[in-house]
């Protein structure tokens, strides 16, 4: 019979330890300091007041608690000593089913792991899903970590020991993240379309009105039929859009009528992705929505207020220049000059649309009337260290910073190698690759200003011709317009003042120019209740990266909720990655925040 909650709150001190003895192995003193902190709200509330146990315990305890496990296939499973929780965990990776060559391979991962950082490597070896990690995963995890730096390796495994935690609570409570399940199950779908270059190559790339990327809409389309949304269409760049009526949508013999509720939650994300991507960045968005409708349908509840949710078509501007394309017919601000943009293959936005069945001249018809709408909130995985870090799993926004992307090329003159002497030489990387360090100096001055050289080329070189042309990119971004508009204004003064006494010369493009959007006080307020509501940490952030609803932030009130990634946070990787548990808080705090709208 599975715990409860109410047993844990009410139970006396010993019973209640006895009741966690084996979630830390061999460590229960952090089951009980924990429970000095009665009673808990939720099972995420007890979780994560464990984890603040460990944080404060200090390093010694820290690395006694890591010393306490016990390695991965090692002496403890050949012995049969491991405890309940252990062999279990290690029998559902197929760790007792290793071959020769894979326990040898791991033994040796093992010696030279305990070599180099002095405690255990420590994995939640049931994985993100909650299901197992397959043994080639383990291992390539196990080659990757030992590259960390050891303090960073310290908190990976007890961060790692957390989810270890978590999984065995559920199991103690009888629970399962069916939601975060649901999406998680969505996501891996969708991530097998891919492009066919990209594909082969076990990657995953989708960008915009390609085969692939037309196959992700027409999924998701069938996937909000499927979830009982009321209409669901592809509108005319590509965006697919599913809307859920309120209950005063009316009604006759016949079935629902076609029109539209009054008043309406938009909310959504993109499922466009950067070249070899991680599957969760935008697609969570959409997926997390996805699943609080489904629930409503099942239950078949309706809302005071419509839910109108977005899957947008493109926000990462990886096939054309047009970044936010999506989003900004929406908004009304659709460039038709762009649809004279070319492709790397020469063709054109226009002609991409007009393949792809779409039609250019209904573009102006989506535009949203603002009067029609409550505001914009939008889930994402939060793409950054932050969260992860903290090891908390979800945070607020409070504002999605300012950004400006450009295109340069410094021409010099191309020369022999070893015949033109250093002080006359016109080398055009070289000039580029000072511009980087001072773009990383000059954003590092402000802690909250990043600036990135993310494509650097010399074109038709050679490893013995001083550069004759180089070409870069810049992308660069701050809190506020003013912040960001310093720092791009010395970045491209510098820029000329480096071409000039070096001698070479420049061409500098602006591609992008999107304002700060902070998010509206009162839906931030409606994020904070959603999340505080589910006992975990409340935590708040700006967003370093861009967003759909930096676009939407135009003509609607706007705010974002960050999910917890792993690996450090990592994003536009195939290490990208988050829990089923993490995407069900996601889900949960989604569903709180529509539970408490009126219109």
């Amino acid at each position: 019979m599975p715990l409860t909650l109410t047993q844990i709150n009410r139970a006396p001190m010993d019973a209640a330890v006895s009741m966690l003895a084996g979630l830390y192995e061999h460590s229960d003193w952090i089951a009980r300091k924990a429970l000095f902190q009665r009673p808990f709200t939720s099972a995420a509330h007890l979780k994560h007041t464990m984890v603040r146990v460990v944080q404060k315990a200090g390093r010694d305890a820290q690395l006694a608690l890591l010393r306490a496990h016990p390695e991965l296939a090692g002496k403890a499973m050949v012995d049969k000593s491991l405890t309940a929780e252990s062999a279990n965990e290690q029998v559902k990776a197929g760790l007792t089913q290793c071959t020769p060559d894979e326990f040898e391979k791991i033994h040796q991962l093992n010696r030279d792991y305990n070599s180099r950082f002095g405690f255990p490597f420590i994995l939640a070896v049931r994985g993100p899903r909650g299901t197992g990690l397959s043994k080639a995963e383990i291992i390539a995890t196990f080659e990757r970590r030992l590259q960390n730096h050891p303090d960073f390796e310290l908190e990976e495994c007890l961060r790692n020991v957390h989810r270890i935690v978590e999984i065995r609570l559920n199991d103690l409570l009888g629970y399962s993240p069916e939601q975060g399940n649901t999406v998680w199950d969505w996501q891996e779908i969708l991530a097998q379309h891919s492009e066919p270059e990209y594909a082969t190559r076990g990657q995953l790339t989708v960008t915009y009105l390609t085969d692939a990327h037309r196959a992700c809409a027409a999924l998701i389309a069938q996937q909000m039929r499927d979830c009982g949304f009321d209409t669901v269409a592809i509108d005319a760049v590509g965006n697919v859009v599913g809307r859920y009526e309120s209950d005063s949508w009316p009604r006759n013999s016949d079935g629902p009528h076609s029109i539209k509720s009054s008043r309406t939650l938009l909310t959504g994300s993109h499922y466009d992705t950067v070249r070899n991507a991680g599957k969760y960045d935008g697609r969570l968005g959409i997926y997390v929505p996805m699943a609080a409708v489904q629930a409503l349908h099942r239950a078949q509840r309706r809302l005071p207020v419509a839910l109108e949710v977005v899957a947008f078509a493109e926000e990462e501007g990886q096939r054309f220049k047009a970044t936010f394309l999506a989003s900004s017919a929406l908004t009304g601000e659709f460039d038709t000059t762009w649809l004279d943009q070319q492709d790397a293959d020469g063709i054109t936005l226009r002609d991409a649309m007009l393949h792809a069945g779409l039609n250019p001249s209904d573009i102006p018809a989506l535009r949203r009337n603002p009067a029609d709408y409550l505001g914009f909130v939008e889930v994402h995985i939060e793409q950054g260290p932050v969260l992860n870090g903290l090891d908390i799993p979800l945070a607020v926004v409070t504002s999605i910073n300012a950004s400006v992307r450009l295109q340069g090329e410094v021409v010099g003159m191309a020369s022999h190698a070893g015949t033109t002497p250093m002080q006359q030489r016109r080398d055009a990387a070289a000039a580029v690759a000072e511009l980087l360090l001072y773009v990383e100096q000059r954003a590092g001055e402000q802690s909250d200003a990043v600036g990135t050289v993310g494509m650097l080329q010399v074109p038709n070189g050679s490893v013995n011709v001083v550069p004759g042309r180089c070409q870069f990119s810049l992308d660069l971004r701050a809190p506020t317009d003013a912040q960001r508009d310093s720092l791009v204004g010395d970045v491209c003064q510098q820029l000329a003042t480096i071409c000039e006494r070096r001698g070479v010369h420049y061409q500098l493009q602006e591609t992008m120019r999107v304002g700060a959007a902070p998010s509206a006080p009162e839906w931030q307020q409606r994020w904070e209740d959603a999340v505080s509501a589910l006992g975990v940490p409340l935590h708040r952030m700006p967003s370093g990266a861009g967003h759909d609803a930096m676009k939407v932030h135009a003509i609607l009130p706007q705010a974002m909720l960050f999910v917890r990634g792993q690996n450090a946070g990592i994003s536009h990787n195939p290490l990208e990655s988050t829990t089923s548990d993490d995407m069900q808080l996601a889900v949960d705090a989604f569903t709180h925040l529509i539970n408490h709208l009126q219109p």
